[in-house]
């Protein structure tokens, strides 16, 4: 039964935790404006607190917007009455702010608590301003409708609706359902939530910020009335190393020259992109990803050479050349270089990069995961370089296609990957859960990871059969 007994301890939030580690990853928000809604003062700690504190941590502060005043959370108590609780919950949602995103801006709209489904049109049109005022909003998050609260709900709702109008990504977190349903559960949302990684230090601002609405946490006083609103037992299991969100992309693209909108909620029951879609890519543009004019891809190839451990390889696999910029550099480290690509025209324009200079060097048509005249070749290769490929294939179809992959490496290869971490729109996974399955398979096949480089943008891992490092393999101890 659906309950928002708070002082109940409510479902024990250990049950939760396998599930919700193992969710598709949620990467930070990168671009525009994130403004989280809360329906109540502490849902944007509760729900949203680690992302709070870990946009300040990369100076990109989120604006946060208190839709209720909050007064209704202790009826009937005799030590506060509703003003004196409005105004305690005021000063308690700033310093819980402070904490965790001091540049962060509170916007407090003082609704009643309780009546938003009566104040709706109202609520709308704050919000509306609010969101309408500055820069061009990419990512909006508040609660989730599906939680069984009144005023959840109704937030939720006018938040979707403003989300289709503005053409920004909606990310709605649940709270009452981790007290009062179960992981096996049909109205838990497994295929549309998004887990959003927390490092140690969000982890214990959130902590302290929860602390910091003390009227929620703590009791007022010894009078039943004046309990406190959530059980310690529930309060710890908002305080995880993961925040789970409900994430629905943007109903249109706003991202500029033509470049696939961000979309952190893509993956979900998407396949794999067919060979035709990069036709029609190399037909629109000659450098598609602007690996000859961007200093981003200019410093990814540097980190990309110097992350690999051996001066120089026999063999070399390089799955998804495009247009051969990565390729040149390659082919200086290497005996012999066997080139990939599924579409004829970015082989055609490696080809023309490379010309008569590298004889070593083979360009070939294939995939990863492909098959027939579009299979990879077979190996046994030195290095295997996978660059900004993996999320362009389905989840079940990577999961096939690594093992293989894995077995074109020679005893004591070397396979790096790097890819950008941020999701887009047209690809079936983000960055981070191609270096999950990759992990995964990679661990299986028995190779150990030399390097694991992780930043906002990229991720960059090297696995090798070898398990040397480089002061190893080159006599230094």
């Amino acid at each position: 039964m659906v309950t928002f007994d708070g002082r109940a301890p409510g479902t024990p939030p250990h049950v939760w935790d396998e599930r919700l580690a193992a969710l598709p990853t949620w990467p930070l928000p990168r671009t525009g404006r994130t403004v989280v809604v809360a329906a109540h003062p502490d849902d944007e700690t509760l729900t949203a607190g680690g992302l709070l504190a870990e946009l300040a941590a990369v100076g990109r502060p989120a604006e946060v917007v208190v839709v209720s005043d909050g007064a209704g959370s202790h009826p009937g108590s005799p030590t506060l009455g509703p003003a004196d609780l409005v105004r305690r919950r005021v000063d308690e949602v700033r310093r819980a702010v402070e904490v965790l995103s001091p540049a962060s801006s509170v916007t407090l709209l003082g609704h009643p608590d309780g009546g938003l489904r009566e104040a709706r049109d109202q609520v709308a049109a704050d919000l509306r301003r609010v969101l309408s005022a500055g820069p061009r909003v990419a990512t909006l998050v508040t609660t989730w409708r599906g939680d069984g609260h009144r005023d959840h709900r109704v937030v939720a709702e006018v938040c979707a609706e403003l989300a289709a109008d503005l053409g920004c990504t909606l990310a709605e977190a649940p709270l009452w359902l981790w007290h009062w349903a179960t992981p096996d559960d049909p109205a838990v949302p497994w295929d549309a939530l998004r887990g959003l990684p927390l490092s140690d230090h969000a982890v214990v601002l959130k902590q302290r910020a929860v602390a910091a609405h003390e009227t929620q946490v703590e009791p007022l006083s010894d009078h039943p009335a004046d309990a406190p609103v959530l059980h310690p037992r529930f309060v710890r299991g908002l305080t995880r190393d993961v925040e789970p969100f409900v994430v629905h992309a943007p109903a249109r693209s706003a991202a500029p020259d033509d470049a696939p909108a961000a979309d952190p909620g893509a993956g979900a029951g998407a396949t794999t992109l067919p060979a035709s879609y990069f036709d029609a890519t190399y037909a629109r543009h000659d450098d598609p990803w602007g690996f000859t004019d961007r200093w981003y891809e200019t410093r990814k190839r540097a980190l990309t050479l110097a992350a690999l451990p051996d001066e120089r390889y026999a063999r070399v696999l390089e799955v998804g050349c495009s247009i051969g910029v990565l390729t040149v550099e390659l082919a200086r480290r290497a005996d012999a270089l066997t080139a990939t690509d599924v579409a004829d025209a970015a082989l055609d324009r490696a080809r023309a990069r490379l010309g008569d200079d590298e004889p070593h060097v083979r360009l070939v048509r294939g995939a990863l995961g492909g098959a027939g005249n579009d299979a990879l070749p077979g190996g046994p290769f030195d290095l295997v370089v996978l660059s900004e490929v993996g999320y362009y294939l389905s989840a079940s179809d990577l999961a096939a296609a690594l093992p293989d992959l894995l077995t074109r490496l020679a005893r004591g290869g070397t396979l790096l990957a790097c890819h950008w971490r941020h999701p887009v729109e047209d690809y079936p996974l983000p960055g981070d859960a191609v270096h999950r399955a990759l992990a995964r398979a990679a661990g299986a096949a028995g190779l150990t990871r030399l390097v694991e480089h992780h930043e906002a943008d990229l991720l960059l891992d090297v696995w090798s059969r070898d398990p040397r490092s480089v002061a190893e393999r080159t006599g230094l101890r």
